[in-house]
């Protein structure tokens, strides 16, 4: 086992509770459920809880702006409702939602919910292409937008004739058809919400595209519930005391993650919401100092930073105990590994463990930590929550034996024999790709693992980023964490560069921190000094990592390309080094 993989053991002992959890929960899934009702609803329902804020603005430069209440949040909701009712949308049908962060967003995926409809979220980061792909595939009727959006949509338009309707936030009202403003102030604030079952379609959100076109998961109702442990789990109880049902919670959240995607949606907003606690907004550009801002000026208590995130919080401020007075009781992180690195930054200078959990669009929140009920491996992806049967399997659908790599597969059914409410309902018009998605009642994430013999998950990359080189099996996920313990290394993708004696070599992109890029030469010096930069990281990796692992070639690059919700795209790193290698023996050969 690499460095990664040693217990932390300067921390107090957390009691293992995991067993006990696991074998003693069991799901309770009502016929009839909505996420709407659930997650605003029924806290808007009685003065009490009306009262309480849902949603706290963070403004750049300002701090705290706006807030909004649950009984606003629902007030605003009924109002868009009626709207959307008089474009025609209904039941079941979709409605593009291309928003940011803010107050406007949260009432969208409310006012969708409650009337039975289904909410597309759409990336503000799509340019037309990508947002044309999407709205023709889900034939969604009606799309909300705002300033941030609206020209990108209108530069989709020609190509989507189904596209009856935008209604345009703020600044777009003028530009889109109908005015957010104006028309909501038409509208009586009463909407009585439609009773939707559990496993009637809530969300349709499309997979983040790593490889080929992007898929539409198609959410129920029900899914939520099915992220709930997960999310609380994850979130070390997110306040309330799990040994005391009757303490309050006065958890504040914030995440810089896309309300458009599922760690946005489904980690964040969501359940914030459902447990009646506030959520900040952020309708800016991340960047280390403003996240610290965020969270110092609002108290924020839980939040989910992604492993590029925690990555350039390190490199940028890595004394934060100097700068910042921070209340965080938890952190969940998601997307990539986090690495022992970030693991023991987040623990010395925030205060808390970081609990790395494990989902994807179609299956979230399946595998994890909670460091408060039991131990975490740094490193590790966790255990399966309680709730969901995980396991690492082969091709055959066979469980690996500890230490066997394999990939990470969740069942059906929970360990008691009932149905796991946490599954999608399938791909949207694509029936052969679900059924390919199983291996019998076993769901494939396309995600490898090792199993550890207590259980814990070692991420080891998706499938198709595993390569072999020199007869070596490599996974470039160990080696990406072990770069970016170097004070040289802001972030690094490793890749399999074409090789024709040895197959492949390992090859690493990186980017260089800014303490190591405000020394790099512009002139005639920056060859000698990337040099000897090369020689250092490789001498780094080879000094902690078995010695076919160092990467022979590294290329200093300004940004890794990433998908919109900040996972690495190692696939466009290998098209680029496969059409380099062609190129040379096309050149050699002539």
């Amino acid at each position: 086992m690499s460095v990664s993989r040693n217990q932390d053991r300067r921390g107090p002992i957390t009691p293992d509770r995991y067993a006990a959890i696991h074998q003693g929960f069991g799901w309770k899934v009502p016929k009839r459920f909505n996420m709407a009702q659930a997650c605003c609803g029924q806290w808007a329902a009685q003065p009490a809880t009306a009262r309480r804020v849902a949603i706290r603005e963070h403004v750049a430069g300002q701090g705290l702006g706006q807030s909004w209440t649950f009984g606003q949040l629902q007030t605003a909701a009924n109002r868009l409702s009626r709207v959307l009712q008089a474009q025609g949308v209904q039941r079941g049908d979709r409605v593009a939602i291309v928003l940011p962060q803010r107050f406007e967003t949260a009432v969208a995926y409310m006012a969708v919910l409650q009337m039975g409809a289904v909410a597309m979220p759409l990336s503000m980061l799509f340019g037309p292409e990508a947002l044309s792909f999407r709205i023709n595939d889900s034939q969604a009727r009606v799309a909300v937008c705002d300033e941030s959006t609206v020209q990108a949509l209108q530069q989709a338009r020609p190509d989507c004739p189904g596209l009856q309707t935008l209604i345009g936030v703020g600044g777009a009202g003028a530009l889109a058809d109908l005015d957010y403003a104006q028309a909501m102030a038409s509208q009586v604030a009463s909407f009585k919400a439609v009773s939707t079952l559990a496993e009637d379609p809530a969300v349709l959100i499309y997979t983040s595209g790593t490889t080929g076109n992007p898929k539409g998961a198609l959410i129920p109702h029900r899914a939520l519930i099915g992220n709930l442990t997960g999310f609380v789990c994850s979130q070390n109880w997110f306040g309330f005391d799990p040994f005391d049902a009757s303490r309050a919670s006065k958890a504040v959240f914030w995440s810089p993650a896309d309300w458009a995607w599922t760690g946005g949606l489904m980690d964040a907003l969501l359940p914030s919401l459902y447990f009646g606690r506030p959520i900040v907004a952020f309708n800016g550009r991340f960047s280390p100092e403003a996240a610290f801002e965020i969270m110092q000026s609002h108290g924020v208590t839980h939040t989910f930073l992604f492993p590029t995130a925690l990555k350039a919080m390190m490199k940028a401020v890595p004394d934060v105990k100097a700068r910042y007075r921070l209340k965080l009781q938890a952190m969940m992180s998601a997307g990539e590994a986090v690495g022992d690195a970030v693991f023991v930054y987040v623990q010395q200078q925030m205060g808390v463990t970081v609990n790395e959990m494990f989902g994807q669009t179609e299956i979230n929140y399946v595998v994890g930590n909670c460091t408060r009920l039991w131990p975490a491996k740094p490193g590790s992806m966790g255990k399966g929550y309680p709730g969901h049967q995980v396991a690492v399997i082969d091709d055959a659908g066979q469980l690996c034996p500890p230490g066997t790599p394999g990939e990470v597969a969740v069942n059906r059914f929970d360990v008691h024999g009932q149905p796991d409410p946490v599954f999608f309902l399938g791909y949207w018009n694509n029936t052969k790709a679900t059924q390919t998605k199983y291996t019998g009642d076993w769901c494939r994430t396309g995600d490898m693992a090792v199993a550890d013999e207590d259980g814990y998950l070692w991420y080891q990359g998706r499938t198709d980023d595993m390569f072999k080189a020199a007869g070596y099996r490599i996974g470039p996920g160990e080696i990406e964490n072990c770069l970016v313990k170097h004070p040289a290394v802001a972030n690094a993708a490793v890749v399999p560069k074409p090789d024709k004696d040895r197959g492949a070599v390992v090859k690493a992109y990186v980017v260089l921190s800014p303490g190591w890029l405000a020394r790099r030469p512009t002139g005639p010096g920056q060859a000698s000094f990337d040099d000897e930069a090369r020689r250092e990281l490789q001498a780094h990796v080879k000094g902690l990592l078995a010695p076919y692992e160092y990467p022979k070639e590294i290329e200093f690059i300004d940004q890794l390309p990433m998908t919109t919700t900040g996972k690495v795209q190692r696939r466009v790193l290998r098209l680029q080094e496969q059409a380099r290698y062609e190129s040379d023996v096309e050149r050699v050969s002539k």
